[in-house]
């Protein structure tokens, strides 16, 4: 139990530098590409871990297994980061985030039908209490949303739902470092398939055409620096590799539901390091809006916390 709150803990750290962390390079790497860079370098770290960890378990990857995560890999990193990406073109960074973030209300339901982890009383408050936060955030009554921005957004945020769902069902057989590991090299494969798609000049004068000129003729290698190695090696290894290993190793002992409240302390968490580390400022709205998030978190967790004591204390 605790293992599985330290991961959440770990994981909730790791994401929330995320986008703080690109900030420092923004504009020096097309975001496609260093989807590309983060999830391979994330698989080549995790590799030797994920083979001990087969070798301990006494397992092998069979095909159908090796299909299963390539499946992984194709919702939740070569589908869900690119629309994600698509979705800041016309909702900007900010609205995007935020609804990302909304991944634990879809996981709660696919959790419930998919997993058939029981929906309580204190999940429904807490994500009311999310949701209204993200509301507050986002404050829909003072900006003009652009609606396929939203849906976009939307859409990403139910395939990573999928592949945090899909995900947990194969953690209990192979582990979260497994899962993580083979889902991250598949991804990879199908993102790095899509960027040499997009060098054939049929489809990037369509993509061009179509305002969509940041998706088109999308480099490998272009950008990267002395300067900025460092800064894509955190996002990398730290965010991509641990990050979402401890988020996998969490649903090793919590339920999807649980695990997925870390997209709900990002937005939180977010804003106070871009304040530290950026000067960037929290409105009255954001500030209403961590609040509410991080209360509904904790009106998740704790009561799980303090039935796992009384458990323990029966036994």
């Amino acid at each position: 139990m605790k293992k599985g709150y330290l991961s959440i803990a770990i994981a909730v750290i790791m994401f929330s530098t995320y986008e703080v962390a690109v900030k420092f390079i923004a504009g020096q790497i097309n975001s496609v590409q260093l989807t590309l860079c983060r999830f391979f370098i994330g698989f080549l770290f995790l590799l030797p871990l994920a083979l001990r960890t087969l070798k301990k378990r006494g397992k092998h990857l069979d095909r159908r297994t090796l299909a299963y995560f390539s499946l992984l890999g194709l919702t939740g990193i070569a589908l869900s980061m690119p629309i994600l990406q698509l979705s800041i073109l016309y909702a900007g960074s900010g609205v995007a985030a935020v609804l990302f973030s909304c991944n634990p209300v879809f996981v709660t339901f696919l959790a419930f039908f998919l997993l058939g982890e029981p929906i309580r009383p204190r999940h429904i408050a807490a994500l009311l209490l999310e949701v209204a936060g993200t509301v507050a955030i986002i404050s829909p009554w003072n900006t003009r949303l652009s609606m396929t921005g939203v849906a976009l957004a939307l859409l990403s945020t139910l395939l990573f739902s999928v592949y945090g769902v899909m995900g947990k069902r194969k953690c209990a057989e192979y582990g979260g470092v497994v899962v993580t590991c083979f889902s991250f090299l598949f991804g990879s494969l199908i993102t790095l398939a899509f960027i040499l798609l997009t060098h054939i000049p049929a489809v990037a004068s369509a993509l061009t055409a179509a305002g969509l000129s940041s998706f088109a003729n999308i480099p490998i290698l272009a950008g990267y620096t002395l300067q900025n190695l460092p800064c894509v090696l955190y996002v990398s290894a730290g965010v991509a590799g641990i990050g979402f290993c401890a988020y996998f190793l969490a649903m090793e002992s919590q339920p999807a539901s649980v695990v997925s409240l870390v997209y709900f302390f990002k937005p939180a968490l977010s804003p106070l390091l871009a304040l530290w580390l950026h000067g960037e400022t929290i409105s009255f709205n954001m500030g209403a809006g961590i609040i509410l998030i991080v209360a509904g978190s904790l009106c998740s967790i704790i009561p799980g916390i303090l039935e796992a004591k009384g458990v323990k204390l029966r036994a």
